[in-house]
């Protein structure tokens, strides 16, 4: 999602905000004098400029890669594509994944990239032969590496650019058996892994359910009883603000009451059809003239529209100190990298809207980029040396069963559809959900311990930073720093 139509005043920059509530948890920390400081601080960003012949004339671009923390390796974080990519906001995001990965126990550091471009300018071919350059240039830094650096999709690419960076690194480096695991986000047919174009988004709808076991935290804002039937507003219907709502929707029962894009918002009080709006946004480049709801182009007030749950999942900083007192959702789940300012974040939960901060909402990518990566390490998909085995030991309990019954005339039988579900061993897609789904239960649950053992810590982004840095400072000093 591009820059809406009716920009909001900035505030607190983005690195700013992240500072700020790194800060305030590592207050609440013994920590041994300077390691604050150095968890906190960007270990280095490097910043490329480089030339590719187009249309008949050299266009030089710059990207940007940064490493935030080496105390774990590879380092790991998306690129984007945008055309207000920046230092400061690369350093930020860097930093986040590197708490992010702290917080749901994936073993990389904090990176992130950005090539500053509009890739919407530029056909395919040209796309191809930027991203192919990019990819060297990191290659020479090892910035692009299945040991060191591994980059993943972020705004503005996805499966095709990173098929991109697999095989230009391996024809850089056709001597490295593990190449495809230089990046992730690749599509199934080079070294991808299935789930991992939902997994951000279907992360969202698992953050959702665990938060809804925990009866305390939901009932101050008057929302028990599940999803089911909560109206919710999606804020960008890219590929995670999709996938959300798709679940959410469809699996869930709840009702997407209004979708936010760069050319306005689509609102049905009845519940839209994502599948249908998806399509329309896919064919005419927007939301204005789809059928299945009302339109309003002001971007800016339809964040402020009544719902239950609002998940914005676009850009940072959508809800700054000049707006939030306005948003009248009574839950707010980050989809999105840095929606909340640090202002907007303070005025809202001391308004009681819960909210389940960016570092854990929108782990399910980083999670199941790890699951790819290992993936590709070991050469085997997931679910091929005991799917058929699991079959085979479940078809002889049901056996068992079924001939027990009919020896001593009992006459039951097991229902076609549960037999058909529990012969079937787990494949690939099967074991990333299971696995995506404890690790956001995992993580979710060590929130929630440190929010109820600390009185210090009153909201669930504190007690992530509390958990994140607690992990990533016994690294540090399991090395002697």
């Amino acid at each position: 999602m591009s820059s809406p139509k009716n920009p909001v005043p900035q505030h607190r920059s983005f690195r700013d905000s992240v500072d700020q509530m790194f800060s305030h948890a590592a207050s609440l920390l013994n920590l041994p004098e300077g390691l604050e400081e150095k968890i906190r601080v960007c270990n280095s960003t490097y910043t490329v400029r480089f030339g590719v012949r187009l249309r008949g004339a050299i266009h030089t671009f710059v990207g940007y890669r940064s490493v935030h923390s080496e105390h774990a390796e590879p380092v790991k974080g998306g690129i984007r594509y945008a055309s207000n990519v920046n230092q400061d906001e690369v350093e930020a995001l860097a930093a986040l994944m590197t708490y992010k990965c702290a917080l749901v126990e994936v073993p990389f550091g904090g990176s992130k990239g950005g090539l500053r471009i509009d890739p919407r300018q530029y056909d395919e071919d040209e796309l191809e032969r930027i991203t192919r350059r990019f990819t060297y240039e990191l290659s020479r830094r090892s910035l692009i590496s299945p040991s060191q650096n591994v980059p993943a999709p972020d705004m503005g690419t996805g499966e095709r650019e990173m098929a991109w960076m697999a095989d230009a690194y391996k024809r850089l480096h056709p001597e490295d058996i593990d190449a495809r695991g230089c990046v992730t986000g690749k599509p199934l047919s080079m070294g991808g892994i299935a789930g991992r174009v939902e997994a951000t988004g279907r992360g969202i709808q698992y953050a959702l359910h665990e938060a809804f076991r925990h009866p305390e935290l939901i009932k101050p804002t008057g929302l028990e009883g599940g999803l089911g039937g909560k109206r919710i507003i999606v804020q960008g219907l890219g590929n995670v603000g999709y996938h959300a709502a798709k679940f959410l929707s469809q699996e869930d029962g709840a009702k997407i009451i209004a979708v936010i894009e760069r050319d306005g918002a689509i609102s049905n009080e009845d519940g839209l059809n994502i599948e249908d709006l998806r399509a329309h946004l896919a064919q005419t480049g927007g939301i204005a003239d789809f059928a299945g709801g009302r339109f309003d182009p002001n971007v800016a007030a339809a964040l402020e529209l009544d719902c239950d749950i609002l998940i914005p999942a676009a850009v940072e900083a959508v809800i700054h100190a000049g707006n939030a007192k306005a948003i009248k959702a009574r839950m707010i789940i980050e989809a999105a990298n840095g929606p909340l300012t640090a202002e907007a974040d303070q005025i809202l939960r001391e308004r009681g809207t819960l909210i389940i901060p960016d570092m854990y909402a929108n782990a399910g990518g980083v999670t199941v980029s790890y699951f790819e990566w290992v993936k590709n390490l070991s050469h085997i998909r997931f679910g091929r040396m005991e799917r058929r085995q699991q079959e085979a030991r479940h078809q002889l309990l049901v056996s068992e069963l079924e001939q027990l019954s009919a020896d001593r005339g009992l006459g039951w039988t097991l229902t076609q559809g549960f037999k058909e579900k529990y012969l079937r061993g787990a494949d690939e897609l099967e074991l990333v959900r299971s696995g995506l789904d404890d690790t956001m239960r995992g993580a979710f649950q060590n929130m929630a311990d440190v929010l109820y053992s600390d009185n210090r810590v009153t909201d669930l982004r504190t007690a992530a930073y509390v958990v994140a840095i607690r992990r990533i400072a016994a690294s540090y000093q399991a090395l002697g720093l």
